[in-house]
């Protein structure tokens, strides 16, 4: 998995940084004198980070792999993610629930489900609190992590909200010049048509994933060519994301935001004077 996500990577138009450092991971993977997968039994995701080229970005990625068979990542750029199959291998969560964590609450893996299971602030329609306990239990043992709620600042570092808009503003200029490569997304797409842009950049330390929404609600909504997705990485980091949309109410209506962070996106463009979509 390690190795064809780095070849999407290079087939995608990808720095050379990361392509590298997920084949170096991939070599380490296949060298080891003893099974990875008992690396990470006996030391969680701590033992897998000691191994040499595995930061802790990909040490949670084969975690993700060893306990599900599956790996959000590298399906989202085959474009055959379809987060509601990952879910229902969780004890507990069936084909409703799972199309609802998915489609109602945008979650793609498990390490964002265990997020949003530690976040009180955030309600899970059909987990109820005895459910939510099993559940971060489950998670904890399959992720590899003690059982403990996360310390502020512990989660992804984020970019800085003017970084996002100049990856959001090169992605749908460069989406509507036709000048990126496109995926077949199975999800809400029977005719299998590749459509979906995607666009790998870098800027700073940071490495960015952008791709037009494909959710059920950015469908429903018609809004699937307005709302980018972007995911975001330092070197050797956690993966995060974040969604950028054109607001439609209010003293920003027709300027970009980042969801969750208008504030820093009314800033950002009050300090360099961008606005508009």
């Amino acid at each position: 998995m390690l190795s064809d996500y780095a070849e999407i990577l290079e087939q995608q138009g990808e720095d050379g940084f990361r392509i590298r450092a997920y084949r170096a991971a991939a070599s380490t993977a296949e060298h080891l004198d003893r099974p990875l997968r008992e690396v990470w039994q006996q030391g969680g995701q701590d033992a897998l980070i000691a191994l040499p080229t595995i930061g802790k970005g990909i040490a949670a990625a084969i975690a993700g792999m060893l306990s599900t068979g599956r790996w959000p990542q590298l399906e989202r750029l085959r474009g055959e993610l379809a987060p509601e199959k990952l879910f229902q291998t969780l004890p507990g969560i069936g084909p409703k629930l799972a199309r609802a964590l998915a489609d109602e609450h945008h979650l793609e893996s498990l390490e964002e489900l265990e997020a949003a299971l530690h976040d009180e602030a955030v309600e899970l329609a059909g987990i109820g609190l005895r459910r939510r306990q099993a559940l971060t239990a489950v998670l904890a043992e399959r992720l590899g992590r003690p059982l403990r709620r996360p310390a502020p600042g512990e989660g992804a570092p984020e970019p800085p909200v003017a970084l996002l808009l100049e990856v959001d503003a090169e992605y749908r200029l460069r989406a509507e010049a036709g000048e990126l490569r496109l995926i077949a997304p199975k999800r809400f797409n029977p005719e299998g048509e590749a459509w979906l842009p995607v666009l790998h950049t870098r800027a700073d330390d940071w490495h960015f994933t952008a791709l037009y929404s494909n959710t059920a609600l950015a469908h429903r909504l018609g809004r699937t060519k307005d709302w980018v997705v972007i995911y975001f990485q330092e070197d050797h980091g956690p993966e995060g994301r974040c969604t950028v949309v054109t607001e439609t109410h209010g003293p920003m209506a027709g300027q970009r935001v980042v969801r969750g962070r208008e504030e820093e996106s009314r800033a950002a463009h009050e300090g360099t004077g961008r606005g508009g979509t």
